[in-house]
């Protein structure tokens, strides 16, 4: 992983990493579907800012830019442009999720919800 670029790993690689870092707080998993998505099924751990939502970048604009930031959605284009996003407000690592938390979950990776 490389600073200040963007990484894309695919789901069992993800799964690694968030099991190696599950105890380091400057790494976060973040959700960038809508609400309902996530509520519905979602990567225990993640917290959700919305990529469509009118404040998408101001949430942004509040979080850490030193931290680690694991990104996914549903298939992996909010995501990816979110990460673009990231990457020019000065986010040093951000890594996507290929294939979103539909490849997560074809891989049978564990997922939480209702």
């Amino acid at each position: 992983m490389t600073k200040g670029k963007i990484t894309e790993v695919g789901p069992l690689e993800s799964f690694s990493l968030i099991r190696d870092r599950a105890l380091d707080p400057d790494f976060v998993i973040l959700d960038v579907r809508t609400a309902g998505e996530h509520e519905f099924a979602r990567i225990e751990g993640s917290v959700n800012i919305d990529y469509h939502s009118a404040t998408f970048e101001a949430e942004l604009q509040k979080l850490d830019r030193k931290k680690t930031y694991l990104l996914y959605c549903l298939v992996g284009i909010r995501s990816r442009e979110a990460s673009k996003v990231m990457e020019r407000l000065g986010f040093e690592t951000v890594i996507n999720i290929t294939g979103g938390i539909r490849e997560w979950h074809r891989r049978g990776l564990p997922v939480v919800g209702r």
